[in-house]
């Protein structure tokens, strides 16, 4: 099932399944997200909870106890409920149930919330914790952006001037290695060699937004204040380019697999909720 929201400028389509944009287009009828061809990659923005990238052995500890999670978590995977809709806006929550307890042992409730306003789309996270302990976890979205052109004609300049400074992935884990994205006016030209070994993981950065250029001419703005981690990535050939607002990132090679000492993960005390947002701004 799906979910259209409107407004004069744009159009926004969400799959209940993992509340996932898969459709952003303007009122010329131009797609601006990936089509999801499953040649290169068959998702379009998933999120990621409650955990974002690789676990090591793709298993964490808890209580003496091992569990299971895939790369990115559940929540992409699982059916979203609707709980309020208008014409511009949409909110679906996914709380736990049994499936959940087995792979992830904590009482949650995510909520993610779409809304038009004007030429840009505003994703909100919610978390909400509704247990009497503690819950850890990651979140992050994972939006990928149609490049219909040729891949060389796009590029990425980022808000600020800073030491672009990011981690080599070994296995899907965070290595040791790091290296510096060189850039002229804070803008880096796409190319597919960027990205021979898989996403550049920013585990920190100063910019609080990026903007795609196609052809020189700016093409999409990524608002991502708040959010301390970055990840780019696309795949050899892919006429795509993901821009990733993380809270948390994949497990170091040295990790101890206590979810709650892991690298970057956010902490969440009972009965308490967390907030954030991103947005996707046509230029």
């Amino acid at each position: 099932m799906n979910t259209t929201i409107s407004n004069s400028k744009l159009k926004a389509s969400i799959k209940h399944r993992g509340a996932e944009l898969f459709s952003l287009s303007d009122n010329q009828s131009k797609e601006y997200m990936w089509n999801g061809d499953p040649n290169y990659w068959p998702k379009h923005s998933p999120v990621l909870f409650p955990i974002v990238g690789s676990l090591k052995n793709e298993t964490y500890t808890f209580n003496d106890k091992n569990y299971h999670l895939s790369r990115h978590g559940f929540a992409r995977d699982m059916e979203f409920q609707l709980i309020e809709k208008t014409e511009s806006s949409a909110t679906f929550s996914l709380s736990y149930n049994e499936e959940t307890l087995q792979k992830y042992p904590f009482e949650f409730e995510l909520q993610i919330i779409y809304k038009l306003q004007e030429n840009k789309l505003s994703i909100e996270y919610k978390v909400i914790n509704k247990s009497e302990t503690q819950l850890p976890f990651s979140i992050g979205a994972h939006p990928a952006f149609a490049l219909p052109e040729n891949f060389s004609n796009y590029s990425i300049q980022f808000e600020k001037e800073e030491k672009l400074k990011y981690s080599l992935l070994e296995d899907g884990l965070i290595s040791n290695t790091t290296e510096t994205l060189k850039t002229s006016n804070n803008e880096v030209s796409l190319n597919y060699k960027l990205f021979e070994n898989d996403a550049l993981v920013f585990k920190t950065l100063e910019s609080d937004s990026l903007t795609i250029f196609e052809n020189s001419k700016p093409y999409i703005k990524v608002d991502f204040e708040n959010f301390p981690s970055l990840g780019i990535w696309t795949k050899e050939n892919a006429p795509f380019i993901c821009i990733e607002p993380w809270f948390g990132y994949s497990d170091t090679l040295e990790k101890s697999g206590d979810l709650f000492k892991k690298e970057g993960i956010m902490i969440l005390d009972a009965n308490q909720s967390f907030n954030t947002s991103f947005g996707i701004e046509i230029l």
